[in-house]
């Protein structure tokens, strides 16, 4: 599919975790349109069924679409595997979720063809990045991790007591040391900020993978604009995108939480109220 020059891209998540796949994409492809979509008044979806989260975010791709996105990235493991069918279906414009890049990613990662997958209640009990990682013949142990997002939202990406607690989870699935395990897949969009933390904690052999970054590339590949930023001439102006954020609580609050995980100034952001 082509796409125009100057291509819009839309990115749905409950809450603030997919900004870290919006800068991973502007570090790829800085020349584009961005709308990001956070529907913080009914987060978490980590603890919500299947028929509802496909319900909200439907209603948030269709609110892209109104806004001009000609492209739509799922920026939310918990709605791209309880609810990406749905999404698809709902769109004429191709949509691109969190779990197959993810999962295309550890297995290139593995040498051993053993991955250990952390995420939510939700994206865990989905058993979506297993059957897609046991598709490529990679096995897969899953750990629900549910502590770990209230900590990052915290602000606590490297207090005492997230060791404590990531320490407690990962102890479970890295514990047995006869297991083969040669890769963590980072199965939620809060965890790139814990990637320092979590690197402490894991044994040395093991490469730590973020969905972020590998949805990231399989949109830029896409879009096919790989590498923009790195063949700019030097001295030349930095490329910068057109960013636009839309919030379904408190724009202020979204402000101030999503510099954090932007890494960037957070600015025009709409406040949105979505029909149930």
């Amino acid at each position: 599919m082509s796409y125009p020059k100057k291509t819009t891209i839309g990115l749905f998540d409950s809450g603030v975790g997919g900004l870290t796949v919006l800068r991973a994409l502007i570090d790829r492809i800085p020349d584009v349109n961005y709308l990001y979509f956070g529907d913080t008044a009914r987060l978490p979806y980590g603890s919500k069924s299947a028929e509802t989260v496909a319900h909200y975010a439907v209603g948030a791709i269709r609110y892209l679409e109104e806004q001009g996105a000609d492209l739509l990235v799922i920026a939310c493991n918990t709605a791209t595997a309880l609810a990406f069918k749905e999404i698809e279906a709902a769109t004429k414009f191709q949509v691109i979720g969190v779990v197959e890049p993810g999962a295309q990613a550890a297995t290139a990662a593995s040498t051993t063809r053993n991955v250990v997958v952390i995420g939510t209640e939700a994206t865990v009990g989905s058993h979506a990045y297993r059957v897609a990682l046991e598709t490529r013949g990679v096995s897969a142990r899953e750990k629900a991790c549910p502590l770990l997002v209230p900590l990052v939202e915290e602000g606590w990406v490297d207090h005492p007591v997230t060791e404590q607690v990531a320490q407690i989870y990962l102890s479970d699935v890295f514990g047995d040391q006869s297991d083969n395990a040669d890769v963590l897949l980072l199965g939620c969009t809060h965890y790139p900020l814990l990637r320092p933390l979590l690197r402490r904690i894991v044994p040395e052999h093991i490469e730590i993978v973020d969905s972020a970054e590998s949805t990231a590339e399989t949109v830029a590949a896409v879009v096919g604009k790989a590498g923009t930023r790195l063949s700019q001439e030097v001295g030349a102006r930095p490329l910068e995108p057109h960013l636009k954020f839309f919030a379904t609580d408190s724009a202020e609050k979204f402000i101030r939480m999503g510099s954090r995980f932007l890494g960037l100034p957070v600015k025009d952001v709409t406040h949105v109220g979505l029909k149930e």
